[in-house]
């Protein structure tokens, strides 16, 4: 579904990405782990045509999608779960998760998505015209992804989901992240929770210095040494 090929993309004169390789197959759960300034978050921006490649291919469904601007990109069915959650803080609840469908124009799929986005997130309903900018760090983080989803993405990037949030909502969001990828949408996930995200993935690569350092199944992965020395704790 998803490939990127020698991926380069810098922020002025600083090399963010040095030829990042990786796959994503249709209905995986592929997971980037890494220190901090490795290029994980500088390879889903990448993806999603925030960070321009400066080198490199990133091809979706066959397609190249490296000079598209991010609003084809989204078009094309890739949605971005940004790290920080990037709610728009003054607009309420309903507002920031219809500007996640502001390029569609099914207006029935529209309502369909919303109500499953209340059957993930019961309480966005209840806050529908609280403004986001009050909601707790929690609440913020459900809005974020609900807001994702109702692009109706085919390939979700989730940017550190659990980034602040208490261990019970951490547990709550990734059992949603589970159930999205079982109604069939593939996702590429950034999480600074090493074990939990390689417990959940098929796949996971590993980051640093800005490229690719290791990649594999996620079992094997967690059973890796320098993944364990380094990531896990071990």
């Amino acid at each position: 579904m998803l490939s990127l090929d020698g991926l380069r993309a810098s922020y002025g004169r600083v090399e963010a990405l040095k030829g990042v390789s990786l796959a994503v197959r249709p209905g995986e759960l592929v997971t980037l782990i890494g220190a901090n300034g490795a290029g994980k978050t500088s390879t889903l921006k990448a993806i999603s045509g925030i960070l321009r490649a400066s080198g490199g291919r990133i091809l979706f469904e066959g397609a190249e999608i490296h000079r598209l601007t991010p609003r084809e990109i989204l078009r094309r069915g890739i949605a971005h779960c940004p790290e920080g959650r990037r709610v728009f803080p003054y607009m309420t609840v309903r507002e920031n998760l219809d500007m996640g469908a502001y390029a569609r124009t099914d207006a029935g799929a529209i309502r369909e998505d919303l109500e499953r986005v209340f059957t993930y997130f019961p309480i966005l309903a209840e806050r529908l015209r609280q403004v986001a900018g009050t909601l707790s760090g929690g609440e913020q983080q459900m809005l974020a992804i609900g807001r994702a989803l109702m692009a109706r993405p085919r390939l979700l990037l989730l940017d550190e989901p659990s980034l602040g949030l208490a261990p019970a909502l951490i547990e709550t969001t990734f059992r949603i992240i589970s159930e999205i990828r079982q109604r069939g949408v593939t996702v590429l996930m950034v999480e600074q929770n090493a074990y939990v995200a390689l417990r959940m993935a098929d796949r996971g690569y590993v980051m640093e210095t800005g490229q690719i350092a290791l990649e594999g199944k996620a079992g094997d992965l967690i059973e890796n040494e320098h993944v364990k020395r380094a990531y896990l704790g071990g």
